[in-house]
């Protein structure tokens, strides 16, 4: 009776999305068959080949194994290597959380019949260290696998970094030694270290293209400039401010290396009471710029008031600008004079000044900004009006909350959004803070 109702439960499965597919693309199937009429079908397991496998890839996972036990023609599609290419290992427990996991048997015939069809590969564990250890083991056991992404990525801290150090290496390196191809890694909030790195270069250095690395405590600047050195492909990379350096750029900028087009830096205090940061030349900016210079540098702050001294001194060609804590007037001010690059803003949070001046000079100043957004600051009614009106309409993205705006004597609140949504060329409101 079990055995019925899951058949009785995939079939209706398979004949939604050939409904939902049918809806998608009129006609593709209704030429072989009258989808329409779910009695038409009386003998699902004649389906062509093509048609259930291109059905199996719509389904989620479970529906999936579902229906290859309706008949013998669709558990072969099931193990049909297309289906396996792409995979999501979700390992989550009942205690920690809510999220389901891919069941331990399906693991194990991955592994068993399908590790050398892998290639894009994620593990989402949540936060126990049973989930992030499970996935370790996991990767341990794909000595046979092609992979080209891997990411291993922690819905909630600490995870990996629970995991034994020693465990965690062993593991990636299985991967990093046998796949040979790797194109794309996510590996942050991770112990990965230097050792590690250098197996990921001497096996991969003609594929690797992105880069994800940043909270990788373990990882020094030597380690991190060990892949730029001998990756010359790498086009995206992720890593924490302390691992920058003025040879890491230089190393981007060299001849054979390829144009870089991303580079996310995360700046976060690494220590407790730390207030002073590095910095980095202009000289070594400038030589990534003129190799690359179409490369979007993002930098995401969470620092306090008292951290910021290193920064902006001098010009420095960054892109995209997040503050998640407060930042001071002087701050921005130095944005608005060295970071001519700059495309996008966003500040969370500044104090009870009004920052008339500094976004008055940042639109002077910042020609290709076109996304602006303000959280807990303060802006005069006409200075923000002014901002606008010197942006014009390529201020694509306009999101300030409504508390910080200040009504002054030429605009209140209520007239505010037409001035804007005139000098922007489209209709325009502030944010509202949600009552609940």
């Amino acid at each position: 009776m079990k055995r019925i109702k899951q058949t009785v439960k995939a079939e209706d499965s398979v004949y939604q999305t050939l409904q939902r597919t049918k809806k998608q693309k009129t006609g593709f199937y209704s030429s072989v068959y009258n989808i329409s009429d779910p009695y038409y079908l009386k003998d699902w397991g004649n389906l062509p080949h093509h048609v259930v496998l291109h059905i199996f890839q719509c389904l989620p996972l479970v529906d999936r194994a579902r229906a290859s036990s309706v008949c013998r023609r669709w558990n072969e599609v099931f193990h049909i290597p297309d289906l396996w290419r792409k995979f999501e290992f979700e390992l989550n427990q009942p205690a920690t959380s809510y999220l389901k996991s891919t069941h331990p048997d399906l693991i194990q015939q991955i592994i068993k019949r399908h590790a050398d069809h892998l290639q894009y590969v994620s593990f989402k564990v949540d936060s126990s260290t049973e989930s992030a250890e499970a996935a370790c083991d996991i990767l341990s056991q794909l000595v046979n696998c092609s992979i080209k992404t891997l990411g291993l990525i922690s819905t909630a801290k600490p995870s990996f970094m629970n995991v034994s150090k020693a465990h965690f290496v062993s593991a990636l390196t299985v991967v990093f030694v046998n796949s040979k191809s790797l194109s794309s890694i996510k590996i942050e909030d991770t112990p990965v270290d230097d050792p590690s790195l250098k197996v990921l270069v001497a096996n991969n250095s003609d594929t690797l293209k992105l880069l994800k690395m940043s909270s990788c405590p373990h990882v020094s600047p030597a380690g991190i400039l060990c892949v730029a050195d001998q990756c010359h492909g790498l086009r995206e990379l992720a890593l924490n401010y302390y691992l920058l350096s003025d040879e890491l750029l230089l190393a981007l900028s060299s001849e054979k290396h390829a144009n870089l087009e991303h580079l996310r830096i995360d700046v976060v205090s690494e220590n407790p009471g730390q207030i002073e940061f590095h910095t980095i030349k202009k000289q070594s900016w400038d030589a990534l710029i003129k190799h690359s210079p179409k490369v979007n540098i993002v930098m995401y702050f969470f620092l306090y008031e008292e951290e910021f001294d290193a920064f902006f001194r001098e010009e420095t060609p960054v892109t995209h600008l997040y503050f998640g804590r407060a930042v001071s007037k002087s701050m921005l001010g130095r944005i608005g004079m060295n970071c001519p690059r700059l495309i996008e803003l966003v500040v969370c949070a500044n104090g009870l000044q009004p920052l008339d001046d500094e976004l008055i000079r940042i639109a002077e100043r910042c020609k290709n900004l076109t996304a602006m957004g303000l959280g807990e600051c303060e802006v005069t009614c006409r200075g923000f009006i002014e901002f606008v009106k010197m942006c014009g309409g390529r201020l694509a993205q306009l999101s300030i909350m409504e508390e910080v705006l200040i009504p002054d004597n030429d605009y209140n609140l209520d007239q505010i959004h037409s001035e804007v949504s005139k000098h922007l060329g489209r209709l325009w409101f502030p944010d509202m803070m949600p009552t609940w």
